[in-house]
Order: structure tokens, then sequence, then C-alpha cells
């Protein structure tokens, strides 16, 4: 995959990239970008941000925005659906408000639109009604991860998933969603 420049309403040119396209520098400024951003970050969440696409934002240079997409397994309804999990949405602090976190999300929403069966996110109080009304739904259903032990359930994570639905994939956002296993926070 070649990267694309996207220019969204926002002004902000937003690069998507590959982890694997993306040089180490970048990808250590944007380890140090969510460790700004996020009190709680652990060396399990970046891990989780990798291995899928980067959603990136420059200003002189210097990296204040990131996002990323990784491919993930829910089961819901009998179902493996294939999820672009969002992971590592981050703003720097003194450019916040100026919509870089949407223009990152405009990218990362048409990957969805392309290529999964769904969108989800594990989201904070704080960015809950963003992503609500950016059309992200929150998973009304009870919570599950599919650990080496078997099907767990997850209940501290209920009220916390948001989905983003793709027209041809039904969900039921009132039924079970599983995910599948990963080191960390499952969700």
């Amino acid at each position: 995959m070649t990267e694309a420049h996207l220019t969204t309403p926002r002004m902000a040119d937003v690069r998507i990239a590959h982890t694997a396209e993306l040089a180490p520098a970048t990808l250590k400024a944007a380890r140090t970008l969510l460790y700004d951003v996020f009190d709680d970050m652990t060396a399990e969440d970046w891990e989780h941000s990798l291995g899928g696409l980067h959603a990136l934002i420059h200003e002189d240079g210097e990296l204040i925005a990131h996002a990323s997409i990784v491919q993930r397994r829910l089961l819901h309804g009998g179902r493996a659906l294939r999820c672009g999990y969002v992971e590592g949405v981050g703003v720097r602090a003194d450019r916040r408000g100026r919509g870089h976190g949407a223009a990152l999300m405009d990218a990362l929403e048409r990957v969805v639109h392309s290529g999964y069966d769904l969108g989800a996110l594990g989201a904070s109080d704080e960015a809950a009604t963003f992503y609500a009304a950016r059309g992200w739904q929150l998973w009304r259903g009870r919570s599950w991860a599919l650990t080496p032990d078997g099907i767990q359930r997850t209940a501290d994570e209920d009220g916390c998933i948001y989905v983003l639905p793709v027209a041809a994939t039904p969900l039921d956002l009132d039924t079970d969603l599983t995910c599948d296993w990963r080191d960390g926070d499952v969700w």
C-alpha cells in the first residue's frame, strides 16, 4: 500500500500509512505524543496501535495528532466480523479544538466503510460525546473476550464500547459482543 494524503474540509493534511511504512522516528514521535496525551498509557496500549494504518497530522514538521486502525475479529450473532478497531487517538494539548481529531476520524471512518464489517473502539467518558456525534453507537449489550481460557465476561468495559455500523452488516446493539484476545486491555 502506498501512502495517501487526504485533505478534509478542516484543511488538516492527514497522512495515512501502514506501520511498516513509517520511519522509526515517526513511530517514536507517535508513541511520545500518545504518552503525553494519556497519563495511563502503557506499552501494551502502544502495541495495540501497531500493525495497521496510522492517520497522522504534522504541523511545521512536528507530529501533533495520531490515530490508528487495526484489524480485529469480533463475534456477534454467531458470526466472526472483520472489525476496523480504532486505537491511539490523540491530539497534542496545544492543538486541540481545531478539528484535528475530526480530521483523523474522517480518514479512519472512510477505511472502516470501505474495508470492514464494522468499526469499534473503547471510548473514555471524555471522548464518548465526540464519537457519538460522529455516528458511533454505544454498544448496549454485554461485552466478552475470547481468552486463552475460553470466553470470559468483560463487564468493566460495558458502556465504553462504541461501534460504527456498516450498512451491509446487521447489528443488534443490545446483544453480546465478544472480542478476540490480546495482551493488556482486551477492548
